[in-house]
């Protein structure tokens, strides 16, 4: 088998690509990529100014569209002004263990960001997208656990890690139920997860810690970790490659912590559809925003 590279990606020439939080780390190294293969690529990001920043270090036709995951007001008003044909969304910004904070519609920040930003602009969306939706998860999903009685941690102590595998394991959730309604539709549209492994994007900091640990932790993160333009291969691959829908990439190496991309497993939580279903219906109930009704696109 033909180990995929940046190079593998197929010319893109005429395809319209949405990549949210596209202005730095593995976002900005996907849309880069897939520019320089042709597309248009809209960089979705919360900074006009970074993404600009951003799009001027890229090949090709792309464009910087503001996009606040934390806002769903801003989530609408991106998807009205969004082109009426795309051919892949690619659902990849996120933030990773933050302080407790909410987003502007009372989320707390990362399930809010992670999840039910993504799961409105989707939703907005769907009709418009012609081929995939590619939703970018973690290895933390692992860890996760949906609690529908405290979704936003307003009950318990928050705990970043955990609501990190929260969003995470309801990513992986959200690509199953948004594959399993579109097989019901009739929709040629699939539905793929990928995860970068352990990107350097998402390595914990080690300052302050004794001088001979941190230096031990420093060749750990160097044996297990990769670049963000590795980090970006997993999304790339789950973006142009011909694999099913609900399809999970991520590297193939050592923990699944880097190395070339292949289609890799996820924890048993991730595999629940009921708790798919319910996740769902909770996310559309909490956004205020409904999936739409599809019609059978088969010929």
């Amino acid at each position: 088998m033909t180990t995929f590279t940046s190079s593998t990606v197929p010319d893109q020439s005429g395809r319209t690509i949405i990549v949210t939080g596209a202005n730095s780390g593995i976002g900005r190294e996907t849309a880069r990529i897939l520019a320089s293969r042709g597309a248009h690529v809209i960089l979705a990001v919360r900074s006009v100014e970074k993404g600009q920043v951003a799009a001027a270090s890229m090949p090709g036709d792309v464009e910087v569209r503001r996009l606040d995951l934390a806002d769903l007001a801003s989530v609408r008003a991106f998807a009205q002004g969004a082109p009426e044909s795309i051919d892949i969304l690619i659902n990849n910004a996120g933030v990773m263990i933050p302080p407790y904070s909410r987003t502007a519609d009372g989320f707390e920040l990362q399930m809010g960001t992670n999840h039910f930003g993504h799961f409105a602009l989707t939703s907005l969306l769907i009709g418009r997208v012609q081929d995939r939706v590619v939703t970018v998860s973690s290895m933390g999903h692992r860890a996760g656990r949906i609690d529908f009685e405290d979704l936003d941690w307003s009950r318990r102590r928050y705990r970043p890690m955990a609501a990190y595998g929260q969003s995470k394991l309801a990513n992986l959730l959200f690509t199953a139920e948004l594959q399993r309604r579109l097989s019901l539709a009739g929709s040629p549209v699939i539905a793929v997860a990928a995860h970068p492994g352990a990107a350097t994007t998402n390595l914990l900091r080690t300052d302050g810690a004794n001088p001979a640990w941190a230096s031990i932790q420093h060749a750990a993160v160097r044996a297990l970790s990769q670049s963000e333009q590795a980090g970006a291969l997993p999304i790339l691959y789950a973006a142009v490659s011909e694999i099913p829908g609900n399809s999970y990439a991520g590297p193939g190496g050592f923990l699944e912590s880097r190395g070339a991309p292949v289609l890799v497993g996820r924890s048993s939580r991730a595999r629940d559809p009921e708790v798919a279903r319910r996740l769902w219906t909770a996310s559309e109930a909490l956004t205020g925003v409904s999936f739409p009704v599809l019609s059978d696109r088969r010929g």
